[in-house]
């Protein structure tokens, strides 16, 4: 291994790095500062902005070090009168056309551009004819351009090209005509486009939703962790006064590298949305009425205590955020178990329960986020990559691109993929269960009792053989399960399928989780059947039942069911015929207020202390970091006051850290296994007739925050989300085009209006129609048979 070290000298100090290195690469280790704008260490290199031009001994003339390989013997020279003499021309050169805007630039206080001109510019400059004026693009609701700063260090551009996967932005023309602008002057769409907010040294990329509103050194920096989906990014949160101004990535190799998604940046600004509930409320007959604390929190528990007395202790029951911390999820199971009722579940999307029997004690991703770049084979099953959770789907193009890792896809509908996939099988909702048991069948091998009449009714085609073969052979591989796959209505036959194939090849097996702490709510023992730490009890109500059959007095925690279910305004129906329905949320609407009798205001995410574990099982404990809104308190002491006043024991928990000891106590002897058994055979599935409707979670809508994040909402991915998506040959056979107003009826009595996209992703038969959006709240968010009647002009 030494042989393949080098030894040089930088500045009399002598370094080792290894063969093949950049100069840059091995002084940034050893903490050399040298300056640059065009470098940064997860792109290519460019090497235009000539800022890091060092002197190399023997070298005609000075090299730019983030280019120059080290070589053995090398002598470099970053403080030498030569180097500073071509920095500070370089420096010189920049700021030639650079406006002098620094008092009304977004970036002014953390504007690399500002620094380096600190320590390398001139205080008087000698460029004295007209600068250079560049017209600002219109790039979207995300993103604001101010071009004319634009230094044209490529950074934004080799971003798209090699992170997001998608070249939307380029440049055009040559020296100082020069420009960054997108393909046709359209809108930049990648899930991860605010990344070259960051990346930009200056403030020619700046965020359009905080834009004017603060001053960087106004700003108190606190570490986070993001909560709409399973990678758990981290995150630094700024706050000003206690309110979250922005949120940018906090780096973490393990988990989300440098980058986070567009979600996770913006949706911040739903906290702040006008329906924030302040203050407590208690129903009166039809009115509602604001009450302090101590009086609402009495009321919630004498109403179920009442209906405790009158319908016994299963006439309570407990649905539950996936979103949810650990902590606040471990105190509503324990209040429920406590009182004597399992009747708890976080699980609202998923519609299949059969197999919670042998449902492993907390599903997980099967390995580590890190290791998915080294892949060389994965088959990934009902799962969306790039909505569903944008890091992951990153890190799967890196496993495609730098390990050139065969990747297969069993879904509903092709993907949009910003990589090349070994293959996508997309034959509907049915498709994923015949292509899947197909794979399975592919192998040859020995097939458990309880799925052989299933293998047996399938037909096996090349693709499968070829999925099959390449997860046999491969060093790394792994079988993934997403969102759609655990929305399905067979959800327990993909699991086993899932589970046979893993075991005949020797992958990994695993659930890309939903929301930001599904692995944690089965931890807690929020789930009907299972106690924290995975022990068995007898099952209680699921979420499906609740939402159907409701118990006498329900619990919510930060949830709206309308958008939130698969029940969709099924939910409300349901709901309202409970006698006491206490609501734990940040937020209220009319329909809240039409169902629930108290109303609890709770803190999100960043007002309060808790502990998120993402789908690789990785525990990630913050503290709150912004002001409570209102008079909303965290949710964990509502529910340990609530313990308190309903008189059960072991609620007396002075700090968060207290209720996190007891859930790690728990879960101490857990062994974490996704392998599921069936015990009964299943059936052969049965082939749907005529359309039939997917409904994935729109990107931007899976939890309240983010269905409250105007600026998510107007950006291109969530108009998408509001047209029927239909097949070419579906929509020749309805007579329907582009841009057709539609009446679409769901299970012969749901009915929408919504404009039509043909799209020949679709294959023949499904319908796709997102769910978690109020445009499609009349239809439950489930599979179904539907109807498309084109609207007249």
């Amino acid at each position: 291994m030494s042989d393949d070290l080098i030894t040089f000298e930088v500045d009399g100090i002598t370094l080792q790095g290894k063969k093949g290195d950049m100069l840059i690469e091995v002084t940034d280790a050893a903490g050399i500062p040298i300056p640059r704008f065009c470098y940064h260490r997860k792109l290519s290199i460019a090497a235009n902005c000539r800022m890091c031009l060092v002197e190399v001994e023997r070298a005609p003339k000075p090299l730019p070090a983030c280019s120059t390989p080290i070589s053995e013997g090398m002598r470099v020279f970053t403080k030498s009168a030569k180097a500073i003499a071509a920095q500070r021309s370089t420096m010189e050169f920049l700021l030639i056309n650079h406006p002098l805007d620094c008092p009304i630039c977004d970036q002014g206080g953390e504007c690399e551009l500002q620094d380096v001109a600190m320590g390398y510019g001139d205080s008087i400059g000698q460029y004295s004819e007209t600068k250079r004026v560049v017209k600002d693009k219109d790039i979207g609701p995300l993103i604001a351009t101010d071009m004319t700063r634009c230094i044209h260090c490529t950074r934004c551009v080799r971003f798209g090209e090699e992170i997001a996967g998608l070249r939307e932005l380029g440049a055009t023309g040559r020296s100082e005509h020069m420009e960054i602008g997108t393909y046709v002057s359209k809108s930049v769409t990648s899930e991860l486009s605010g990344n070259v907010i960051d990346l930009c040294p200056v403030g020619a990329l700046t965020a359009k939703p905080s834009r004017y509103q603060f001053r960087p050194w106004e700003l108190i920096q606190q570490p986070g962790v993001a909560v709409h989906d399973g990678i758990g990014s981290n995150l630094f949160i700024h706050t000003r006064n206690g309110k979250v101004m922005r949120v940018v990535p906090r780096e973490n190799e393990a988990v989300n590298e440098t980058w986070i998604s567009d979600r996770d940046r913006f949706s911040y600004v739903g906290l702040y949305a006008a329906d924030r509930l302040k203050k407590p409320m208690l129903r009166d007959g039809e009115q509602w009425r604001e009450v302090e604390w101590e009086e609402a929190l009495e009321a919630a528990a004498t109403q179920l205590r009442r209906v405790r007395q009158q319908h016994g202790d299963a006439s309570l029951g407990a649905l539950v955020s996936p979103n949810a911390s650990l902590e606040e999820l471990y105190l509503s199971q324990k209040l429920l178990r406590q009182l004597g009722s399992n009747n708890i579940d976080h699980r609202l999307r998923q519609i299949d329960f059969s197999g919670d029997e042998q449902a492993p004690v907390m599903p997980w991703l099967g390995l580590d986020i890190a290791a998915i770049p080294m892949l060389n084979a994965a088959l990934i099953v009902g799962c969306e990559v790039r909505q569903e959770a944008p890091l992951f789907g990153h890190r799967l193009r890196m496993a495609a691109i730098e390990n050139d890792a065969a990747l297969y896809f069993i879904h509903t509908h092709q993907q949009n993929l910003t990589f090349k996939a070994a293959e996508q099988m997309a034959n509907g909702v049915d498709g994923i269960v015949t292509d899947l048991a197909a794979v399975l069948k592919a192998g040859d091998v020995e097939v458990d009792s309880s799925l052989s009449e299933v293998v047996a009714s399938v037909e096996v085609t090349d693709s499968h053989r070829a999925t099959f073969n390449a997860l046999k052979q491969a060093e790394h591989a792994a079988i993934v399960l997403g969102q759609i796959a655990q929305m399905h209505p067979q959800y327990f036959l993909l699991q086993a399928l899932a589970s046979a194939i893993a075991d005949a090849t020797g992958a990994s097996f695993g659930y890309l989780t939903q929301g930001g702490n599904s692995a944690g709510a089965w931890l807690a023992g929020a789930v009907p059947h299972r106690k924290a730490g995975g022990q068995p009890v007898t099952a209680g109500m699921n979420a499906g039942d609740m939402l159907k059959n409701p118990p006498a007095g329900l619990l919510l925690l930060g949830i709206e069911p309308e958008f939130d279910s698969a029940a969709g305004q099924d939910a409300l129906n349901t709901l309202s015929k409970a006698e006491s329905v206490v609501v734990l949320t940040p937020f209220v609407t009319d329909a809240m207020k039409k169902y629930a009798t108290v109303l609890l205001p709770v803190g999100t995410h960043v007002e309060t202390a808790g502990t998120w574990v993402n789908a690789e099982g990785r525990w990630q404990s913050v503290k709150g970091v912004a002001s409570p809104v209102g008079e909303s308190r965290p949710a964990w002491k509502v529910l340990r006051v609530l313990g308190n006043l309903m008189g059960v024991d072991g609620f007396d928990f002075l700090s968060v850290e207290e209720v996190r000891a007891e859930v790690q106590q728990a879960c101490q002897d857990i062994i974490l296994n996704n392998v599921v058994r069936a015990k009964t055979p299943f059936s052969a599935p049965l082939a749907r007739k005529g359309l039939v409707r997917v409904a994935p979670v729109a990107m931007y809508s899976g939890d309240s925050i983010q269905r409250r994040a105007e600026p998510l909402q107007l950006t291109e991915i969530a108009q998408s989300a509001r047209r029927v998506r239909i097949s070419p040959a579906d929509a020749a056979r309805s007579a329907l085009s582009d841009g057709d107003q539609v009446h679409l009826t769901q299970d012969g009595h749901y009915s929408i209006t919504m404009e039509v996209e043909v799209d020949e992703a679709i294959p023949t038969g499904t319908v796709l129609v997102a769910s978690g959006i109020a445009e499609t709240l009349t239809l439950p968010a489930r599979v179904g048979e539907v109807e498309l009647r084109k609207i007249s002009a």
